[in-house]
């Protein structure tokens, strides 16, 4: 945890009690499974793009988190954390991908925002779920009358919080889920650097 930056500017007792809480266990792809490729319209800085896996992976392993929504307490502290350590999880040679089932438009906006995503690392739009479905995650619909963090209703299915560490053989390396946002962080940042080292000659 000394290695990881941590701010506490926007947590609260609430939010990180929120945070850890658990969603329903799902069979999420494991350790040794192919990692399903998928191409998606994606946001880095406000600016939308295609984003696609497989041409990731070709500049090495792939961390893709699903989170249930931007502009949502555990989301929020998340995204900080992944942009405070985009540059060590560059160091070890992977990149970073978020993927929810925010809108395109909804992204822009998270993935330009200097508290969260900080344009450090791209978040890509899921809107129907099928992404999700395809790591075998949960989606569920948001309850009605929920607000994101800015007082705006959040319209859309939210998968649950878990993280892929995909390696460039398209293979998942680890499966990092049910614990609270800066630790999935850590455990993540963890993973890459182990495949960096077995990597060296």
């Amino acid at each position: 945890m000394a290695d990881m930056p941590r701010n506490t500017r926007h947590l609260t007792l609430a939010t990180l009690l929120a945070a850890a809480a658990a969603w329903p266990a799902a069979a999420a792809l494991k350790e040794g499974d192919a990692a399903p490729d998928f191409k998606a319209q994606a946001s880095l800085a406000g600016k939308a793009f295609t984003y696609t896996l497989k041409d990731a992976l070709r500049k090495g392993p792939v961390v893709v988190y699903f989170y249930p929504s931007a502009f949502t307490g555990g989301c929020n502290i998340q995204a900080h954390s992944f942009a405070e350590n985009a540059d060590r999880f560059a160091a070890a040679g992977a990149s970073i991908v978020g993927v929810s089932l925010d809108s395109i438009a909804r992204l822009n906006e998270f993935s330009a925002d200097p508290l969260y995503c900080a344009g450090k690392l791209p978040v890509a739009s899921d809107a129907g779920g099928a992404i999700a479905k395809a790591y075998d995650l949960q989606v569920t619909e948001a309850p009605a009358g929920r607000k994101d963090t800015r007082g705006r209703d959040i319209d859309h299915g939210r998968a649950e919080r878990t993280t892929f560490i995909v390696t460039p053989d398209g293979r998942i390396a680890q499966t990092i889920g049910g614990v609270a946002p800066e630790l999935n962080v850590q455990q993540a940042l963890e993973a890459v650097r182990k495949l960096a080292a077995t990597r060296k000659p």
